[in-house]
């Protein structure tokens, strides 16, 4: 117990290591930044005693590394700031939108988890079969395309000539539940489509990997049915990889999620993050970017430590 509490403590302090960095990384890609903030957003009319009273009441006139160090403090005790577009708090802004975004992440994961997980297993029970194959092109086809093309088609054929679902994801937490899921329906299947199968294939190769140890050849040699032995024997053995793809694909659904919600409209931080570009609006796209490295980090960690809690090799290393 106390070696997988210091394994765990050692992922977070390397996890708030790199959350440090990207917050660097984060404030100097916005401080390089061509043109004056304040200017951009009073306009050209605007006198010069104007924009600097304003770009001093942003406290603009401040070195960088103090501006820096003031927004990092801020964010730690949880102060986003007040957005520059409309001075509401940054924080009221990214709470429902980031609701709408893990309910979409959410969606798309219980639909694409399963799938990905049985077609992995019936690519291995069945390998090399017509259905193997054809499983194999279709998921590699579809992961392929760029998302914003697999959105598109599903829009012209789902949406345009069949007219089953909207094209326009425009829910609120006002909705209720059948309501929002069917509105939700075609990004979360854009998505699936998108994530299904990297976890497909690694579901089929980790099995396929252990299909030839000696305690599965045993077991084959019992005359064990072939469903079972992958189901009860090599499956339990193949969790490591299979869970570590799997988590990491959750953090994609989360913060890839920017081109799939401009597509459809739909309400998530990508959809703010692109708006607040638009409208110069720094502190809420810094906002955003943190939420979104910081959930992308915490979910590759927790990837990490998932692998090493199923694998007793790298649990228990010699």
């Amino acid at each position: 117990m106390d070696k997988i509490l210091k394994m765990i403590a050692q992922r977070l302090g390397l996890g708030f290591l790199v959350l440090f960095v990207v917050s660097l990384i984060i404030f100097l890609g916005v401080e390089l930044l061509p043109g004056d903030i304040a200017q951009e957003i009073l306009g050209q009319a605007a006198t010069p005693e104007t924009v600097a009273a304003f770009r001093k009441e942003l406290g603009l006139n401040l070195p960088p590394h103090e501006r820096y160090f003031n927004w990092l403090m801020n964010i730690m005790q949880g102060d986003f700031g007040k957005s520059l577009a409309n001075q509401r708090e940054i924080s009221e802004l990214i709470t429902v939108r980031f609701q709408n975004t893990l309910f979409l992440a959410l969606v798309a994961a219980i639909i694409s988890v399963p799938i990905a997980v049985g077609l992995g297993l019936m690519a291995a029970l069945y390998r090399n079969s017509f259905f193997d194959r054809a499983v194999n092109v279709a998921t590699l086809s579809s992961i392929s395309f760029p998302e914003f093309f697999v959105a598109y088609i599903l829009i012209l054929f789902l949406s345009v000539n069949l007219g089953w679902f909207p094209s326009l994801s425009n829910v609120d937490i006002d909705m209720s539940l059948p309501e929002r899921l069917y509105r939700t329906f075609l990004p979360a299947m854009t998505l699936t489509l998108v994530v299904v199968a990297h976890m497909m294939r690694m579901t089929r190769a980790a099995i396929i990997n252990l299909l030839a140890s000696s305690y599965i050849e045993m077991a084959n040699l019992k005359g064990i049915p072939k469903a079972r032995v992958i189901l009860h024997h090599a499956l339990p053995n193949a969790w490591a990889p299979i869970v570590n793809v799997i988590v990491i694909n959750l953090a994609y659904l989360i913060v890839g999620v920017v081109v799939v919600e401009v597509v459809f409209v739909y309400p998530g931080l990508g959809q703010l993050i692109v708006d607040s570009v638009q409208k110069r609006d720094i502190p809420v796209v810094q906002a955003c970017s943190m939420i979104f490295a910081a959930t992308y980090i915490l979910l590759n960690l927790t990837a990490d430590i998932l692998s090493i809690l199923t694998n007793p090799r790298l649990l228990h290393p010699r």
